[in-house]
């Protein structure tokens, strides 16, 4: 029987998901040419970000991703043949997919001594064997910020499954879309409550496991009492 695949910690997901080539005359391909598209997994991304561009060395790499150096020699070997392929032929790239969770700040493994994960990890710890469910929300003047991936700060409600017992606004510190869900992994949420939001927000939230409630609008407090009350209609 095989091994399981081990996931490999990723600091944060790509700001950028697609890229599409332009033609010669600069203007997009016409559909008919377009050729296949080449899938780079998140994780073989990040061995393209830790040693191309952070110049890591690969016993480096696999420190942060939490892996043996084999596995991170054959994922950036696969990552390098995928560009490769996708600048000579021309073809579309795309981000996603992977064995890979996303670093919460737990462990600090980043190696980013400022990391605002670890610090809001640190900081809005729930108390061991809690049964606090903590619910964000992000708002703007007391209302649901109607779109995820700009939301600048979240409201925190921590509840005990029937009312809210402590609530606090978080910054979001300048991120935007994806790193958004990873601020929310810091922060240790268990519910998302908002307003519009992405395939792909959507996608990375389902894989951390955090339950989503969206299209909502309306009062902040007033959409988190209804979900505790059972009464809402999100």
């Amino acid at each position: 029987m095989s091994r399981p695949v081990k996931c490999r910690t990723v600091c944060r997901l790509p700001q950028t998901l697609e890229f599409i080539p332009a033609g010669s005359d600069g203007n997009s391909r016409d559909k008919k040419e377009t050729k296949e598209t080449i899938i780079l997994t998140v994780d073989e991304y990040e061995t393209i970000r830790l040693i191309d561009k952070e110049d890591l060395t690969q016993e480096q790499c696999c420190r942060r991703m939490q892996v043996a150096r084999t596995t991170v020699q054959k994922i950036y070997d696969s990552a390098r043949k995928k560009l490769a392929t996708a600048l000579v032929d021309g073809c579309p790239l795309k981000i996603e997919g992977g064995e890979y969770l996303i670093c919460n700040g737990q462990n600090r493994t980043c190696g980013i001594s400022e990391c605002y994960k670890q610090e809001l990890y640190q900081a809005f710890q729930k108390p061991k064997d809690s049964s606090t469910t903590r619910i964000a929300v992000p708002c703007e003047n007391g209302q649901i910020f109607q779109h995820f991936g700009r939301a600048a700060q979240f409201k925190i409600y921590d509840t005990n499954g029937e009312k809210i017992v402590a609530s606090e606004v978080v910054s979001t510190n300048g991120q935007g879309h994806g790193a958004l869900v990873e601020v929310l992994n810091a922060l240790q949420t268990d519910i998302l409550i908002c307003g519009g939001i992405g395939c792909g927000a959507q996608t990375a939230l389902a894989s951390s496991g955090i339950r989503l409630y969206g299209g909502v609008t309306g009062d902040a407090d007033t959409a988190v009492e209804a979900l505790l009350a059972g009464t809402y209609d999100l």
